[in-house]
C-alpha cells in the first residue's frame, strides 16, 4: 500500500508528486483540446480558424510538455535527494 492512512510516515512531497503524475493524464488531452479550439476560435475572430487552429494545437502541445518538464525537475530533484539521504545514512552505518 503505498499510502496508511492515520500513519506519521506519510510523506506530504511523495503525495505531491503522487498528485503531479496522476493529473498528467489529464494535462496533455486538456492542453491540446484547448489549444486546438481557442485557437481555432480566436482564428475565427481575425478570419483564418484553420490558421489559428494550427498554432492553437502547436501551443497546446507544447503546453503540456511543459508541464511534463516540470514534473519530470521534480521527480528528478526528490530522487536526487532520496539518493543522497540514502548515502548518509550508509555512510553513517559504515562508521560504526
Amino acid at each position: 500500500m503505498i499510502f496508511r492512512r492515520g500513519s506519521r510516515d506519510a510523506d506530504p512531497g511523495e503525495r505531491a508528486l503522487w498528485g503531479d503524475l496522476m493529473s498528467m493524464g489529464l494535462t496533455f488531452p486538456l492542453c491540446i483540446t484547448l489549444g486546438f479550439f481557442l485557437g481555432r476560435w480566436i482564428g475565427g475572430r481575425f478570419g483564418h480558424p484553420a490558421t489559428g487552429q494550427w498554432v492553437g494545437l502547436v501551443w497546446g502541445i507544447a503546453t503540456a510538455f511543459w508541464e511534463l518538464y516540470k514534473v519530470n525537475r521534480r521527480m528528478a530533484k526528490r530522487d536526487a535527494e532520496e539518493l543522497e539521504r540514502l548515502k548518509e545514512g550508509k555512510d553513517s552505518d559504515e562508521r560504526h
